[in-house]
């Protein structure tokens, strides 16, 4: 069975990290985001069709964790070894989400996570399971993770020269 998923979008025109993030109360909050409104535009739908195709395709509910993470949050993971990188990558942009599954209505990140690459590539998104490079090895994954940036964009990102368009171009 074949679904396809049509989300109205609004298309926001510049560049969301700097028009929206930045100005957001949240920006150097330490505490956890899942507010999907600080995911930009296409990463907000494609994450919107994950957690429907999983629904409708998997029976899984899925629940967006963290969208937004601060570099106060990010740091305070990485001290408390929640993480390895002690700044914050792509969650800090609005353009990276983290799932977990919804098991008898708590949190749960058990058992395989395979099934959101598949999901995360049909929609246009980066794996943290294979960073978009299944062929290549990878010293970190993080199953849990989706993006809308390659990891060679990456340091183009955090070095203030590159944005995701606001249209999903394939």
């Amino acid at each position: 069975m074949t679904i396809f998923v049509v989300l109205s979008i609004v298309i926001f025109m510049g560049n969301f990290y700097q028009d929206i993030i930045t100005h957001d109360d949240r920006f150097h909050s330490p505490l956890r985001c899942a507010d999907v409104e600080l995911l930009e535009p296409v990463t907000r739908a494609a994450v919107a069709s994950i957690k429907l195709a999983a629904k409708v395709e998997l029976g899984m509910d899925l629940e967006v964790f963290e969208t937004f993470r601060s570099q106060a949050r990010q740091y305070s993971l990485y001290l408390k070894k929640a993480t390895q990188l002690p700044k914050v990558g792509t969650h800090g942009y609005g353009i990276a989400a983290d799932f977990c599954k919804v098991i008898n209505g708590q949190p749960s990140w058990a058992g395989d996570f395979t099934f959101l690459g598949r999901l995360a590539k049909r929609f246009g998104l980066i794996w943290g399971g294979d960073w978009g490079e299944v062929d290549r090895p990878h010293s970190f994954h993080d199953y849990d993770h989706v993006q809308r940036c390659s990891l060679e964009d990456q340091d183009k990102l955090f070095a203030g020269t590159w944005y995701p368009a606001p249209l999903l171009v394939s």
